[in-house]
């Protein structure tokens, strides 16, 4: 199964869409507040818009803004946002057999629709290789789910930035949300200490400018989870 068209009328297709509905009202609430935080930081409306669907990547466009906003080094900005996606290189090391089959092109869009809840329902409810067409249309579903859950929301946010009073309290509730698909996300022991760690190290390092602490605190997480999973590994 090579076509999204084909995936389209697949059953699993549909518990993919349904699995992702599930979560969607935090991912929505996130991009809102992730759409109206592009215009508030600056950036025109087309701009931001292009962001949106360029990037497709929440965490490192809220991690970015700050950064664009107070001028810091193109490089930083770069560095950062490296930092922060770093996991979607653990994920496309272990989704690798599950897609190695596709054509480039199905690859790179698979690619592009992989997200962290997107990468943690397939490996749930597809924990090892074995059906691809199962497997493929659930993904399909999964993802497209999430891809319109995000840039919905988004594109709301964008729009309506500059009438969407600040008072309401958006940005608590991007954290909330963030808290939430955080906490869906931390499945085992490895991933509950690097989230400590990663903490920790942010909140140590704050002062430091250019919001670095936020770099600093990923690379803590990312470095502890990776040595706790060589650990186990090695004990096994």
């Amino acid at each position: 199964m090579h076509s999204f068209r084909s995936a389209f009328a697949h059953p699993q297709f549909r518990v993919g869409v349904k699995d992702m509905a599930d979560v969607s009202p935090g991912v929505a609430a996130w991009s809102l507040v992730t759409g109206v935080a592009m215009v508030k930081a600056g950036l025109g409306v087309p701009l931001a818009l292009f962001m949106s669907f360029t990037v497709y990547a929440g965490s490192a466009q809220l991690a970015a803004l700050p950064l664009l906003a107070v001028g810091a080094p193109l490089w930083v900005i770069w560095a950062t946002a490296v930092c922060v996606n770093l996991r979607f290189v653990i994920f496309s090391a272990q989704l690798r057999p599950y897609f190695q089959h596709l054509p480039l092109r199905w690859r790179l869009a698979a690619g592009y629709l992989t997200a962290d809840l997107t990468y943690v329902l397939f490996m749930k409810r597809h924990p090892v290789p074995g059906d691809r067409e199962n497997q493929m249309a659930y993904f399909w579903g999964n993802a497209s789910m999430n891809w319109l859950s995000w840039q919905v929301p988004s594109v709301v946010g964008i729009l309506l930035a500059n009438v969407i009073p600040t008072d309401w309290g958006l940005g608590f509730a991007g954290v909330l949300a963030l808290l939430g698909l955080g906490y869906s996300l931390t499945s085992d022991r490895a991933t509950a200490v690097s989230a400590v760690i990663a903490g920790t190290a942010a909140v140590a390092a704050f002062a430091l400018p250019f919001r670095l602490h936020i770099v600093v605190a990923i690379a803590a997480g990312v470095c502890v989870g990776l040595l706790m999973d060589r650990t186990a590994k090695a004990a096994s």
